[in-house]
Order: structure tokens, then sequence, then C-alpha cells
């Protein structure tokens, strides 16, 4: 090929060449800046660095990502030194989900990518966070329910409840009131298209933003069941359109958040159930409930559970209460206890001094068939029926 061919090559090559950037500076680079100056508006706006935590807006979060990205990788911190007026770069790192120094370079450059993309953040596509991830992950993973004849009866009763009308469903919000977002052992909800049962609690465990959460473990309808965190389950119901928690119709003003003009607050139902290691508790935890009347604060009644053999000599959660008002305690504490007195736990308690005890307010009920006794409670019909444990419902009483 002779010289001439050799130039007029490189003269078509060079149409086809990108045009250098103002400055000097390629492509890549204007993107990293365009990203950090983003930041830098953000910190403009709200007088801090953006932070890490799942309860930020979302863009606080993408943003705190990538500033820890900026921070970790040697390459942007030359680039982005000189524009750092209010000194991003050199504060210490903040912990997210996968700390900048855990990863490679190519690990670095790949998550880098949200800044070295759009300049606009909002307009990024959705990318997900660890605690997103490891959230989908956990509800994804359900195992079959290898007891699941324990709970069938429970969703078959809470079928026929909503086709009844004795059940409704509601939307999962996170403040209603009495229906307010807490998630208890004994509840029901729909998600993902399935109704989901609350089995069990376990014990508290802090979470890496200081919030308290539990393990779970949630039966489904199809007869699976998952092992998922209390927040997880939370964040999932918020997000599925569909999701609702199942529950009784508003109890009125005779259970209500509020009185109205003349009631008299009398005092409050409380579920409890029991953490005793007593073999027969063990065994029926799920549906081993305390249920009691007192007119004060429910919290301080139980303070001292674990040195009381009314209380199994064992610390006790609160599952459920209920507000009373212009209701007479100690008669609505005899029919409740009389309605579900077929169900009544039958076990012998030693208390602190060696002496035995038998309990009297601890039952094997489910906490939906608690939740209807309530109901009735309010519409008047409750001294009509009684807990009948092999249908774990309530029935006419015979005459």
């Amino acid at each position: 090929m002779s010289d001439l061919d050799l130039d007029e090559l490189r003269a078509e090559l060079d149409d086809f060449a990108q045009p250098e950037k103002k400055g000097g500076r390629s492509p890549r680079e204007e993107r990293i800046i365009a990203g950090f100056e983003e930041i830098q508006r953000f910190v403009e706006k709200n007088g801090h660095a953006p932070r890490h935590g799942e309860d930020g807006d979302i863009f606080e979060q993408l943003y705190a990502v990538r500033l820890d990205r900026l921070r970790a990788l040697e390459e942007c911190r030359s680039l982005l030194t000189q524009f750092d007026h209010q000194g991003l770069l050199t504060d210490a790192p903040m912990a997210s989900g996968l700390p900048a120094d855990s990863m490679d370079e190519d690990e670095l450059l790949a998550e880098l990518e949200g800044a070295a993309g759009s300049s606009d953040i909002t307009k990024l596509r959705h990318v997900r966070t660890s605690a997103e991830k490891r959230e989908a992950e956990e509800i994804a993973s359900r195992e079959k329910c290898v007891d699941f004849d324990r709970f069938k009866p429970l969703f078959l009763q809470v079928q026929a409840d909503l086709e009844s009308g004795r059940r409704i469903t509601r939307p999962f919000v996170k403040d209603a009131g009495f229906l307010k977002a807490d998630i208890q052992a004994g509840q029901f909800f729909v998600l993902g298209g399935q109704t989901a049962y609350v089995a069990a609690v376990g014990e508290p465990i802090r979470a890496p933003n200081g919030e308290t959460d539990a393990r779970l473990r949630v039966i489904y309808s199809n007869g699976t069941e998952s092992d998922l965190l209390l927040r997880s389950l939370q964040r999932a119901l918020y997000k599925d359109e569909a999701g609702r928690r199942i529950t009784e119709p508003s109890a009125g003003p005779l259970f209500d958040d509020q009185t109205g003009d003349g009631d008299q607050a009398s005092g409050t139902i409380y579920v409890l159930r029991s953490k005793s290691d007593h073999p027969l508790v063990a065994a029926n935890r799920e549906i081993l409930h305390k249920i009691g009347v007192t007119g004060g604060s429910v919290e301080r009644r139980i303070a001292n559970a674990r040195l009381d053999p009314t209380y199994l000599m064992a610390d006790v959660e609160i599952v459920a209460t209920y507000e009373l008002y212009n209701v007479n305690r100690a008669k609505l504490e005899t029919l409740i206890h009389k309605v579900f007195g077929a169900a009544r736990l039958d076990v012998e308690i030693k208390d602190r001094f060696g002496q035995p005890i038998v309990p009297k307010e601890w039952f094997l009920v489910p906490l939906f068939a608690v939740d209807e006794a309530v109901v009735r409670i309010k519409d008047g019909t409750i001294t009509g029926c009684v807990y009948d444990p092999q249908t774990a419902r309530l029935v006419l009483r015979e005459r």
C-alpha cells in the first residue's frame, strides 16, 4: 500500500473519531463529574451528605451508595478532588450494604456505572439495593410446610369467615389507627395472591439501621412456608398493590381508638403468649393464649411475669389488645372465660416456693377466634356462643 493510500485511510478514520471534550476530559470523566455535582446539589439543598438507611428516600440511598463508590476508587478521587469544596471525599466512608473496601476494582467500576451514567439520578433505571435483593430472596425462598395439616383448618376457617362477611380485608398501611401496620403472631395477610399466616415471631434483633426486627415463620395457604424478617414482610405488603391485612370489621365505639361523647374508659382486653419452655406450652405456643381484662397498663401488669405462676413463671409477649368503654371489666372477663372454657389449658405450675398452682386464664385458641369474640361482644351476640375446639370457631350454644 502506498504512502498516499495510508494518508487517505487515516483521513477516513478520523471522521469516526470521538471529538475530544473541552478541557481534555473523556466522556466518562465528564459523566463522573456530573454525577458528583448531583450529590453536591443534594448536600446544598439538605444540609448533610446523603445517608444510608431503608427509611430514607430511595434517591438519597442511591446518592449515598454512589458517594461511597466515588470515595473508594482512586481514579475518581483524583479526578474530583479539585471540585470537592464541601469536603465530601475526605469524610469517613459511610457503612453500606456492600462495603467498598471488600470489592475488587472491576466490581467497583461496575457499581460506579450509576455515577458514570445519566447526570440525573431520578431518570436512572431502578437499581435494587442490597437490602432489596436480600428481601426479594427471602420472600422467594419458600419451602414445603411439613406440618401444614396443623394450619390448614385455620386457612379454611379464615376463608369461610371472609365469605360470610365476618372477616374483611383491608389495605396494609403504615398508620390506620386500630389497624396500624404492625405484624404479630397469629395474624393473617394476603401477599402475592396467597393467604399468609404468621405462625411465630422470634426474639427481637437489632437491624443494621438501628431498628428492631425479628425472624418470622410464615405459613402460606398453598402449603409452603418461609423464614423471613418482619420488616421484609412489611415492605413486601407495602409494595404489593393487592397486599392486604385480613381482620374483623371495625369493632365500633366499644373498642375503637377514640371515644364518643359520654363514653367512660373501662380498660383493656389483652391477649398474651408465653415464652415458657414447659413442654406443653412449647408444643402449643402458636395457639396458646392468656386472655384477660385490666383497667391499667398491660405492660406494667406483665412486667414481673416470670415470677408469677399466673403467667406460667415465664416472660410473655403481648399479641393483641382491645380498648373498652362503658363495660364492667369483671363481668366481661368472666364471660370471655366462660365462652372459651372448653379450650382452657389444664396444666400445673409450681410457684417460687414450690407450691402447685393451676392457672385459669390460658386457652388453646387461635387469635382469630378471640377477634371474633370481640366482634360478638360488640354486637351483643356473644352470650349465645361458645368456642368449639374441634372446628376452632365460635358456635351457637346448645339450649
